[in-house]
């Protein structure tokens, strides 16, 4: 675990220009992430907020696939020290940082009919995610798809199917579930995912179905299972609180009305319809195997991976409370 108290804290880069001849100041902001341009945080996230904050004259610069620091799990460190006023990043890769974050990837959380946005900002706004983003200012919160198994070689139907593979994780709450099926959970970025599958270190991955797509997976898998209940993935996009602290009150006014439910519903919303996407078209190429189970059969695997999450939920200071609080109880 980071001591976030040595971290230190830096504000927005101020860039001037001049507009007609009359002298203006433009506050430019650098967000960092570490996956391609096309990747679907592009146009569901950052264009979104973009086109919220420029009209108070604020300009946000991209620097992606890790230009501003190579590696995922960092991406949080570099918001708390400044090296970018804004990171996006995956909870799941700091596990022990988020603890109750984390209660919401677990099989069974989200309740059906709930947005998994809704469910973070329910406990964000009630004071019982603050531990978690020290330093920063959460501006989205939200959850992925539903996560299905991405198989090289390996059709999944039961339990027993999944009983001794190594199977990809992106956190600690997928891990359980992994485990609690017999398999042995290996946790890597999803950069890492196209070539542990090309090369037999891994036998499949457990993620959110836009994965396939954003990270080229239908290149190296050929079997997929929908509908067991796997949980799913949290994303953050949290600025620097300082950097946010230096903007003037119209710049910040313009930026908080797009912070929080909406732009994490605009997130969410995008991820979704990519997944969506993506089951289409493997679906519809004819050299993969696609496959939904059906209830009686994605019960047998709910029997397993349900448990886990009250395990977890006992395990983590206030969880139940945390739990109880997402789900709007």
């Amino acid at each position: 675990m980071l001591d976030f108290t040595t971290l230190r804290t830096a504000g927005a880069a101020l860039a001037a220009a001049a507009v007609l001849a009359a002298p203006a100041t433009a506050t430019t902001l650098r967000l960092a992430h570490w996956v391609p341009p096309q990747h679907t945080l592009t146009a569901s996230t950052i264009e979104p907020l973009q086109a919220a904050v420029s009209g108070a004259g604020v300009e946000i610069q991209v620097y992606p696939g890790g230009e501003l620091g190579a590696g995922p799990l960092e991406q949080y460190v570099r918001a708390v020290t400044g090296v970018a006023d804004i990171v996006w990043g995956l909870q799941g890769y700091t596990s022990s940082q988020f603890p109750r974050t984390m209660i919401s990837e677990l099989p069974g959380a989200l309740p059906e009919g709930m947005h998994g946005y809704d469910m973070l900002w329910n406990a964000q706004e009630a004071g019982l995610l603050d531990g978690e983003f020290p330093g920063t200012r959460p501006l989205a919160l939200w959850l992925s798809e539903p996560n299905v198994f991405i198989m090289r070689d390996h059709d999944i139907r039961t339990p027993a199917d999944v009983a001794g593979l190594k199977i990809r994780v992106s956190g600690s709450a997928a891990a359980a579930a992994v485990e609690a099926l017999g398999a042995t959970p290996v946790q890597m970025p999803a950069g890492e995912i196209y070539n542990a599958l090309q090369t037999g270190l891994i036998d499949g991955v457990i993620t959110g179905a836009s994965a396939i797509g954003d990270f080229r997976l239908d290149e190296v898998a050929n079997s997929y299972t929908l509908g067991a209940p796997l949980g799913r993935i949290s994303f953050y996009l949290v600025m620097n609180q300082g950097a946010y602290d230096g903007l003037s009150d119209d710049e910040r006014a313009a930026l908080d009305a797009i912070a929080g439910r909406a732009l994490s519903q605009s997130a969410e919303e995008g991820w979704n319809a990519r997944a969506q996407q993506v089951i289409e078209q493997i679906s519809s190429t004819g050299d993969n195997t696609v496959y939904t189970l059906t209830p009686e059969e994605a019960e047998a695997f709910a029997a397993l991976t349900l448990p886990v999450r009250d395990a977890v939920v006992a395990t983590v200071d206030g969880g139940a409370e945390v739990l109880s609080v997402m789900q709007g109880q």
